[in-house]
């Protein structure tokens, strides 16, 4: 069999096994990227999440000797929930990012990419592999513009002309010489609707991200949020998904491909108020298959504070009031003493009064402090 007839082989074999779309890239050092990823370093705006090395991110030899191809992947996921329960004031409800509505997509993409390496071993028993998701060395979103998945978009994402941006990717990296396929233009144009509608700004300018001021970066974080940013969330609890909604090529794709990818309802769109008194037991138990449980619990509950402060939910004032007093972490404590000073009313002064002769933490003085001045405005 020759390699043309391998490649065949397994495009065809990957539509079996749930792959939506796949392409092939050289596994050739990507130079652009590392001048990217330099200038990234130097202004600041890296989240800390990625790989510190920036060799290893630009150079797949570093990571597989011998190295020659990386196939790319793509899977689409849902952007639209079938029955989404409605946000009302009796019930105030947070909201995961799309990305994270169904099973753990590292879980979902390394299962097909363990299947390709397979499937590669199989047919080429001395060829070496490697596969990741997201949490691996190299951008998948680099590989998958190489390997003509898609253009990488001015919102910082792959976006394919079939399924929009809404995909997740995975590559493996092999000794296999494959033809490469061709790289897709760019093709946002003069459109910048990504970059308007950033709600912190942190689309510096198109393809440039600055991560330290992504709403998806800053859900994720587990310190106090910074207060410029408190007011941005909304209802957010996990990622955010606005420059996603307002891009063009995402008009109309809603793809249900994958049974484990469908959201249940109450995990994607939880009530906030219940969220705040969970176990850890508990938490696990209902969020630990969806990837924004992967920081625990504690950013989550700080965001559904943050929420409930944005929806002024005076129904949330009797628990945040036990957290205040109860809780054992400082960022939950004072999140909730803020959130009680954007809630409450001018009763609420001797209760944070109280909590501010018991507090020795500074920083949740700090924010109990907030919380008096804001209700002190309110006088």
């Amino acid at each position: 069999m020759t390699l043309a007839q391998l490649k065949d082989k397994l495009i065809a074999y990957s539509k079996t096994i749930g792959v939506d779309k796949i392409g092939f890239a050289s596994a050739d050092p990507f130079l652009q990227l590392k001048d990217r990823l330099l200038t990234q370093q130097e202004l600041g705006f890296q989240s800390g999440f990625e790989e510190p090395n920036i060799e290893k991110r630009v150079e797949p030899e570093k990571l597989l000797q011998g190295a020659r191809t990386i196939i790319s992947i793509a899977l689409a996921y849902p952007s639209k929930m079938s029955n989404p329960p409605k946000n009302t004031k009796e019930e105030r409800r947070g909201i995961f990012c799309r990305a994270s509505w169904g099973k753990d997509y590292h879980d979902v993409l390394r299962d097909r990419l363990k299947k390709i390496e397979q499937f590669l071993q199989e047919h080429v028993p001395e060829a070496r592999t490697i596969s990741m998701v997201d949490t691996g060395e190299l951008s998948d979103r680099a590989v998958a513009e190489r390997a003509g998945i898609g253009w990488s978009g001015k919102n910082c994402a792959i976006i394919t002309p079939e399924f929009g941006s809404y995909v997740y990717l995975g590559e493996v990296v092999t000794t296999i010489s494959f033809e490469p396929d061709t790289p897709m233009t760019e093709q946002c144009g003069t459109c910048t609707k990504c970059i308007d509608a950033c709600p912190t700004d942190a689309l510096v300018q198109g393809g440039q991200l600055d991560s330290n001021k992504c709403i998806a970066f800053l859900t994720q974080t587990k310190t106090f949020l910074p207060d410029q940013y408190r007011k941005k969330l909304g209802n957010r609890i996990y990622g955010c998904d606005t420059c996603q909604q307002v891009c063009p090529e995402n008009k109309g794709k809603n793809f249900h491909l994958h049974p484990e990818m469908e959201p249940d309802p109450e995990i994607a769109k939880p009530k906030l108020i219940p969220l705040l008194t969970m176990s850890n037991r508990e938490f696990k138990n209902k969020f630990g298959h969806v990837s924004g449980s992967w920081r625990g619990k504690k950013p989550i509950q700080r965001n559904a504070i943050i929420a409930l402060a944005h929806f002024k939910d005076q129904q949330a004032l009797p628990v945040l009031t036990e957290l205040l007093k109860k809780d054992p972490r400082p960022v939950i404590r004072g999140t909730a003493a803020w959130a009680i000073g954007v809630i409450g009313s001018l009763e609420e002064k001797k209760l944070l009064n109280q909590a501010k002769n018991v507090e020795k933490e500074e920083e949740v003085l700090r924010e109990i402090e907030k919380g008096l001045n804001i209700l002190e405005y309110k006088d």
